[in-house]
């Protein structure tokens, strides 16, 4: 026995199942918190988003590869999915509901391996291209190849008439969800394990520096494939997931607007990190299904918090809080506290300052004729009055400089707090 072998770490240890065991177990226990079937419905859109974003984020995050294309391989996988379950409908097949997704995942592998044989011999702006190429070709065929997409109507499904896996129907929505965090957290976990396999670090060395790579003896173009191969099998298997959820897919689920919401809500999370993906994902899920009822401007919300994130977060949220690790191993973090309050309260007094102007001159250009009272903050007034937009702008004001005048304290802070000896010269 070597020395080398003796030393070797193990492959599982305690502190990297735990934050796994911990994530299932709060899963198990969502549907005992959130009830209803409003929130059984979010949840599972937000599993399947994190899902997809996971695997989106294998090319983009590990391997640097941009996709404008990408919905694609969730959408082929899901019609492959939803033709199963008519199958399965139409002939009696012997085809349990919960093995569906791995249809929908081997036939966005199959997709992607065609694809993948000739996109990934280039990586940057060419790859890019191609992508979107892709997806624009597959978007028009939606309508046209009427009997595999179903034309502007889709296909449809119902997943009752598979057979019952432990006398369990999938005829409830909580059904469903327990379905849906399975296969989350199996493809979570598969995506995680091929992160540490030597193709998965390869993926990072190509992303870096390809010559590199290249001059160590390993082919930037075969680990970009297999990278994209793998990548649209997970996002088969959420496409499957989506099928099941909704029984129904269109072309929404394969043109340009899907694949550019998954890049935002990836980039939103944080690329450089696993679990950034799965924040941007829940962070998107809930602007996309609760702000969107309270609000029809909860696009220009997300525009903004997307455009901040570019400029002044690029690691995104994931970033963010990886960046408060180091005053945390230092013990530093207190120093952090009062700064924050007195920064971020004020900020936020100059953001709702801010969306309260938006919403209020939003309802005077749209409202129909006559309809001035709005409610906002859980306040009625008259929108056409000049009090409240004055209000709003004062607010927008005061917390920008009352924000702006606590910065070089909390930058301070942030010194001493990342700073071992504590900042002293």
């Amino acid at each position: 026995m070597t020395t080398q072998s003796l030393t070797r770490p193990p492959l599982v240890t305690l502190s990297g199942a735990l934050p796994w065991v911990i994530a299932t177990l709060f899963l198990l226990a969502m549907p005992q918190i959130f009830t209803s079937n409003s929130a059984l419905t979010i949840m599972n859109q937000m599993a399947i988003t994190i899902v997809f974003a996971l695997a989106y984020n294998m090319l983009l995050g590990q391997g640097g590869m941009l996709s404008f294309g990408h919905a694609v391989y969730m959408g082929m996988g899901g019609f492959m999915c939803v033709h199963v379950m008519n199958y399965v409908e139409d002939y009696s097949l012997p085809i349990p509901l919960p093995v569906l997704p791995v249809f929908g995942g081997l036939f966005g592998m199959g997709v992607a391996l065609i694809v993948g044989s000739f996109s990934t011999r280039k990586a940057g702006t060419v790859f890019a291209m191609i992508s979107l190429g892709v997806g624009e070709l597959i978007a028009a065929c939606s309508v046209i190849v009427v009997a595999f997409f179903g034309g502007e109507e889709g296909v449809s499904g119902d997943r009752t008439y598979g057979l019952p896996v432990f006398g369990t129907e999938f005829l409830h929505q909580i059904e469903i969800y327990y379905l849906t965090v399975f296969w989350l957290v199996l493809s979570a976990l598969l995506m995680y394990l091929f992160s540490r396999t030597p193709i998965g670090r390869m993926a990072n060395a190509v992303r870096d520096n390809p010559e590199r790579a290249e001059f160590l003896g390993y082919s930037a173009r075969w680990v970009r494939f297999y990278s994209f191969v793998a990548s649209g099998f997970f996002a088969g298997i959420a496409g499957g997931l989506f099928a099941i959820n909704y029984e129904i897919l269109t072309e929404e689920n394969l043109n340009l607007a899907t694949s550019g919401s998954i890049l935002l809500v990836t980039f939103l999370g944080g690329v450089g990190f696993f679990f950034g993906p799965i924040i941007g994902a829940i962070v998107f899920t809930l602007l996309q299904t609760v702000l969107s009822l309270q609000t029809e401007i909860w696009q220009l919300y997300l525009g903004i918090l997307f455009l901040a994130t570019v400029m002044y977060f690029p690691g995104g949220l994931a970033g963010v809080l990886m960046m408060h690790a180091l005053p945390i191993r230092l013990g530093k973090a207190g120093l952090l506290v009062v700064p924050y309050l007195r920064t971020l309260l004020p900020a936020a007094l100059c953001i709702l300052g801010l969306a309260g102007a938006l919403e209020i001159l939003f309802h005077i250009r749209h409202a129909a004729l006559g309809d001035s009272e709005m409610t906002l903050f859980w306040v009625t007034f008259d929108s056409h009055a000049p009090l409240p937009l004055i209000a709003a702008i004062v607010a927008v004001a005061v917390g920008f400089w009352l924000a702006r005048r606590s910065a070089p304290e909390l930058a301070e802070a942030w010194h001493k707090a990342n700073t071992p000896d504590g900042g002293a010269a």
